[in-house]
């Protein structure tokens, strides 16, 4: 597949990049026509009009500007889709720019007013506004696009990706009672004794004497699950060596915690999971993935900032120093749905140096947290929400990974229904999607 341009930039490479994995077919950029072989599929990038069969899409501005400008949009529908950056062409719209804008996040390099947690606030975004955060766009376009330049150039382009399942957990607090010191656990037993809460005063003093299981220990019952269906999540622990109101976790100086972490590692690919203060200060992230390559006796390559708290470029910047390849970061700690509006990984742009990076982006589009705290669902709510957010990515094989927390699918009773929950969606995906065998 030939795509023919006036212009080859970093942006418009940067795009074809990502789509190669779409389609089996290699895709070349060329500037001469003359270059490119008979009988070939031709996308022509460009308003000129070719003596040769081909596709033609108009291009936006968007792809040889250099630098970073607000930009005007005006969403339309076509085809039963959102669509922007209106052109010319075989189909209404640049999809190469409108594709460019949402993966490279172009939005966040504008100015906004942070949320309550320093984070870009979903409430700025593109597709909150215009009612497409909860379907994989990117995916939804190529998809279209495909069908359209098969009809015109009576051509068969054979797709490559395949849906994937990828579940994932943050490990914010392994234990609620145990591991924590004598002092937290005083701490705890009073301020339980203070709201009368003289149930869990019991529960904590017969976990603490081995009597009964914590209420968030549920990785044993994690484990059976994962076999059962042949899944292989990513585990992401956090190792704040300081508490703060937003860091709660056991010690990673804790020989348990180094204990149930080595465990995971046998079993899981592991990851960091960068405490709140690490998105602003490189120290502290180097100490806490420091911490987990000691543990893990190999170089730690994925993560995922805790509360979802990054911003870019200048989180994504220190991750790559530190040596990280893969982050699970891109989603959103204040609603469930497609940040980047995709399905599918993706390398991050950096827009202020115009390079592509060696960080490779796995999106997520559900949360626990965001379905409990920030959307106030119930456990039927979000089961309902996950089964139509896995719909529409298996509609367009792409990735869907999701992300859970411990002590939702653990004992605590704040969290009732959230196990059972979690486990009849997993049973539901497996006749979704049967595991090969």
């Amino acid at each position: 597949m030939y795509l023919y341009t006036h212009h080859i930039t970093p942006r418009l490479q940067y795009v074809v990049n990502f789509i190669q994995q779409l389609f089996t077919q290699p895709v070349q950029i060329v500037t001469a026509i003359h270059d490119v072989k008979d009988n070939e599929i031709i996308i022509n990038y460009s308003k000129e009009v070719l003596a040769v069969k081909c596709f033609t899409i108009h291009p936006h501005a968007l792809l040889t500007e250099s630098g970073i400008q607000a930009q005007a949009i005006d969403c339309f529908e076509t085809n039963g889709m959102k669509a922007f950056f209106a052109t010319g062409g075989d189909i209404p719209f640049d999809i190469f720019a409108a594709s460019f804008y949402l993966l490279s996040r172009y939005e966040e390099y504008l100015p906004y007013t942070p949320d309550q947690f320093g984070r870009y606030p979903h409430q700025n975004a593109l597709a909150f506004k215009e009612n497409f955060l909860h379907q994989p766009l990117i995916n939804t376009w190529w998809t279209y696009f495909t069908q359209q330049v098969q009809e015109k150039l009576t051509v068969q382009i054979a797709g490559k990706n395949q849906f994937t399942f990828l579940p994932t957990y943050d490990i914010d607090i392994a234990w609620s009672y145990k591991n924590k010191g004598f002092r937290r656990n005083l701490g705890g037993w009073c301020k339980d004794l203070l709201q009368g809460k003289f149930s869990l005063l019991s529960k904590r003093i017969a976990v603490l004497r081995g009597k009964q299981k914590d209420p968030f220990d549920a990785y044993g019952w994690l484990h059976q699950l994962h076999e059962q269906h042949r899944l292989k999540p990513y585990y992401f622990f956090l190792l704040a060596h300081h508490r703060t109101q937003y860091e709660k976790n056991i010690s990673p100086d804790n020989k348990q915690l180094i204990a149930l972490i080595s465990d995971h590692l046998i079993r899981y690919p592991v990851g960091i999971h960068p405490s709140w203060n690490s998105s602003l200060d490189e120290g502290v992230m180097n100490r806490e993935i420091q911490t987990l390559t000691q543990i893990a006796g190999k170089p730690v390559l994925a993560s995922r900032q805790h509360y979802i708290k990054f911003t870019v470029p200048h989180t994504y910047r220190m991750l790559l120093q530190q040596g990280i390849r893969f982050d699970f970061s891109m989603g959103y700690g204040s609603i469930n749905g497609f940040r980047a509006s995709v399905a599918l990984p993706f390398y991050w742009y950096d827009l202020e140096q115009e390079q592509q990076t060696e960080l490779l982006l796995f999106p997520f589009c559900f949360m626990d947290a965001n379905a409990y705290y920030e959307q106030n669902n119930t456990p039927q709510d979000a089961l309902a929400e996950m089964k139509s957010l896995y719909q529409a990515v298996k509609d367009v094989n792409g990735l869907f990974s999701m992300i859970w927390h411990n002590n939702f699918v653990g004992t605590d009773p704040a969290f009732t229904g959230w196990k059972e929950v979690y486990e009849q969606f997993m049973q539901w995906q497996v006749m979704q999607h049967p595991p090969a065998f």
